[in-house]
């Protein structure tokens, strides 16, 4: 289904869309073209370095902003599959400039899905964000908002056969900003910032992430919202993974942040449904027939009320775990760290 296929994907030069483009170059090598859609130059100057055109002739880079939507129209002519990976992502630096993140990711939003409506693409993937259920930041809110407009796109796609879709996951492993890299840069100092000692949050790897979003490509039907089952950490647990000599000093929590991550609430759970891998929050008023779905995927309704959050996660990561998949997922090489 993907080889022959043109794909694009917004926010291309990130951490989960190098490994959507390693994965595909490498799984799928007859795709027919893979577009990388960003504004930052620099860092798709780097990228075309890891991914020269003379061994990967289907690559191209495309200047560009989520926010412009002349220019996505322009870019999607031709592209049959869109994963949307562009964002605004920082908790803190979305409450203190909360016009820009609203732009980016609502307006953004918006006009991936007008462009994809106005230019033939076949299918799309919208990524979201644990933050995005139940928000209390600003970040979570306007990611809420992009969910919620890529799945009412489907009812306003008339006789189009297009599909979108939502995959929200928790915190990506050893992506930009992320605590694991964050807590490996400081433990040089010998101090590890905590910012809650109860703090926990949900865990994917990258290569998980990349298998969601490859799955949605294939199998949504449109509408509906792919959640993981993935195990929770804590951070005091990350913390020691990372420098069991270290001071751990409580700083304090940051604007924005909560303890606990949610990523199915009890509202949710009247159109939630168990399919095995994953969960799926159907639309209220789907465009296809439920039992046919039901049946096609083997999908199992979950208890009224039923919630899935980091605190009370039945899977856990350990501070063996943890190491493992450092050195696995972030660095060969890594090491329990003694600070002198």
């Amino acid at each position: 289904m993907i080889n022959g296929k043109t794909i694009l994907i917004t926010g291309g030069t990130g951490s989960l869309g190098k490994a959507l483009t390693t994965h595909i170059l490498t799984k799928y090598p007859k795709v027919s073209k893979l577009v990388i859609y960003s504004r930052d130059e620099q860092k798709q100057f780097q990228m075309a370095q890891e991914f020269p055109i003379d061994q990967y002739p289907q690559i191209r880079f495309l200047i560009g902003d989520v926010r412009d939507k002349e220019r996505l129209i322009r870019a999607f002519r031709g592209i049959d599959f869109v994963i949307h990976a562009a964002a605004m992502k920082h908790v803190h630096l979305a409450e203190y400039n909360p016009d820009e993140c609203i732009k980016t990711n609502v307006g953004g939003a918006q006009n991936v899905v007008h462009a994809s409506l106005e230019t033939g693409v076949e299918r799309v993937v919208a990524l979201s964000t644990d933050k995005a259920c139940a928000p209390i930041n600003l970040y979570g809110a306007t990611k809420l908002t992009s969910d919620k407009l890529f799945i009412a796109a489907n009812n306003i796609k008339g006789w189009n056969p297009i599909r979108f879709s939502v995959v929200r996951y928790g915190n990506v492993m050893g992506s930009n900003g992320s605590v694991i890299p964050f807590f490996m840069n400081k433990r040089e100092s010998g101090i590890l910032p905590i910012t809650d000692p109860e703090m926990t949050r949900f865990n994917i790897s990258l290569q998980g992430g990349v298998d969601m979003v490859m799955h949605a490509l294939k199998h949504a039907w449109g509408g509906e919202l792919f959640v993981p089952k993935i195990p929770s950490y804590k951070i005091m647990d990350v913390a020691e993974a990372v420098g069991p000599e270290c001071e751990k000093k409580v700083v304090g929590i940051r604007p924005g942040e909560k303890v606990h991550e949610e990523m199915i609430t009890p509202s949710d759970s009247f159109y939630t449904y168990d399919l095995g891998t994953y969960y799926a929050i159907l639309p209220t008023t789907p465009r296809w027939d439920l039992k046919e779905f039901i049946k096609n995927f083997n999908a199992k309704k979950v208890s009224v009320g039923f919630k899935y959050n980091s605190e009370e996660n039945t899977e856990w990561e350990t501070i063996d775990t943890l190491r493992s998949l450092i050195k696995k997922h972030i660095d060969p090489s890594f090491e329990i760290f003694q600070h002198a």
